[in-house]
């Protein structure tokens, strides 16, 4: 593709971004920000969740791992569905019936203040980190495809990126996310059909074909059932459930787009119709993993070691330039579907756990603005520093240190709902800092210890359970 036509594909895009911005932050107020005044359509939420749950990385690694684990994932992916109807019929009651902003605000509630000051302590850290890096992946394609041919510096690039978000989110914030998260949405799944369409055009294949060529095709198996594989089924499945909960249900950021419906009724059939959606929009994925594959296969086409540039290798250069643009978009939105809503979460976090603002007043509006520019500046710091270190294993390291935090999370709020005890308030940030050093410790050596078995996505499970049994080490029964 030309610079000029990927400069013109992504102006467009931002110019969308800032309509949408500009009519969503009318008549906003103090409040506005944080809940949306409550007011978002529960059918807008759910569709908009999709590109939410669909970060840049996994627009990219999803298809290409097909090529090394097949469909496996779709384990995965069931559990996940699994765990959105738990949140939906456990934890959305729990948040408004308390009426929540922050849903770190329940540990406090429940336990005492040094709990739910580390409950939010541990989302600021894995929020900021994880959303980074995804943002970091997705700056690295824009670099490459569009800024290195104009002489642009990458930290030039990514200040640009997060200015944008800043800009159009900083009004209305998770208001104004819902809207656009609806957009980047229809563009992300837009580019996967497109994609289809054009690879079945020119292998001059039916969809009924299609679906024969998936089926019989080697890399559509899904189930594994060694119980020491790192993909087997069982541990794919209940680690799902146990991601779910953890990285929606405990996430400020997923879960402050549910808490803007009208009422629990309305979130709650959000999350119902948003798991099949979810479940749809995961198979297409996967589908157009196996035609990439396929194609390649018929064509002669010889594919990168790096399962991750199959999909951007064959959008780019063979697919010509309708599917290359709708690649871009495609990409483009899923980073900012990711980014705009953890940005304004963390915003919202620090506000409200740790400031103690309140929403309703119009005189936090200038404490948030600095609270928004302040993680905004944090974010560009850690993509630099990313792209400093330039070490894929380092960078990967860290982003997996970031998973162990959500550990705690389950522990904390598994702890607080399906018990009535109250543990020792003083202890929870010191047991919620050892687990996850345990976790560690105990993966690192699995394979000798357990016989070869493999640790997976379970181990966030684990991180959970001994969090669970600290508390319970230093409970007692609630007054």
């Amino acid at each position: 593709m030309s610079t000029t036509l990927v400069l013109l594909v992504i102006l467009g895009f931002f110019t969308a971004l800032f309509l949408i911005s500009w009519f969503s932050s009318r008549n906003s107020d103090s409040e506005t920000f944080f809940t949306g005044n409550r007011k978002s359509p529960w059918y807008l939420v759910a569709f908009g969740m999709i590109g939410a749950t669909i970060s840049g990385v996994t627009f990219i690694s999803v298809p290409g791992e097909v090529g090394n684990s097949g469909w496996s994932y779709f384990q995965f992916i069931l559990g996940n569905f699994v765990g959105y109807w738990i949140i939906a019929l456990v934890l959305l009651p729990l948040y408004y019936k308390r009426n929540l902003v922050s849903i770190y605000t329940y540990l406090d509630q429940r336990f005492g203040l040094r709990s739910y000051k580390t409950g939010s302590f541990f989302f600021i850290v894995s929020q900021t980190i994880g959303a980074s890096f995804r943002l970091y992946l997705v700056a690295g394609v824009l670099q490459i495809s569009f800024f290195d041919a104009l002489g642009v510096p990458f930290w030039v690039t990514v200040l640009t990126t997060i200015t944008l978000i800043w800009l159009y989110t900083f009004k209305a914030g998770i208001k104004t996310v819902v809207w656009t998260d609806t957009l980047q949405t229809f563009f992300i799944l837009l580019s996967v059909i497109v994609t289809i369409v054009v690879i079945l055009q020119q292998l001059n294949m039916s969809f009924g074909e299609m679906v024969q060529a998936i089926d019989h095709h080697p890399h559509s198996e899904i189930f594994d059932w060694d119980w020491r594989s790192g993909t087997n089924f069982f541990k794919q499945f209940i680690a799902g459930i146990g991601i779910t909960i953890v990285m929606t249900g405990l996430d400020q950021n997923m879960m402050q787009k549910n808490l803007t419906c009208k009422n629990q009724k309305e979130a709650q059939k959000n999350l119902f119709w948003f798991s099949l959606a979810f479940i749809l929009t995961n198979l297409m994925f996967l589908g157009l993993g196996v035609m990439l594959y396929h194609y390649a296969g018929e064509m002669g086409i010889e594919l990168p070691q790096r399962t991750d540039d199959v999909f951007p290798l064959l959008a780019i250069k063979y697919f010509g330039t309708v599917v290359g643009v709708f690649f871009l978009l495609g990409i483009i939105a899923a980073a900012y579907s990711s980014a705009d809503s953890a940005l304004t979460a963390l915003t919202t976090a620090f506000c409200i756990d740790f400031l103690k603002v309140s929403p309703k007043l119009p005189s936090t509006e200038k404490t948030r603005i600095k609270v928004h520019i302040a993680f905004s500046f944090i974010m560009f710091l850690v993509i630099v520093i990313f792209r400093i270190i330039n070490d894929e294993s380092v960078v990967n390291s860290v982003f997996t240190a970031a998973g162990y935090t959500y550990g705690p999370l389950l522990g904390l709020f598994t702890f607080g709902i399906l018990t009535k005890r109250s543990t020792r308030d003083r202890f929870v940030p010191f047991i919620s800092v050892l687990s996850p050093i345990l976790c560690y410790i105990i993966s690192s050596n699995s394979e000798q210890w357990l016989g070869g078995y493999k640790f997976g996505f379970e181990l966030l499970m684990l991180n959970g359970l001994l969090v669970f049994l600290g508390l319970l080490m230093f409970s007692r029964p609630k007054k």
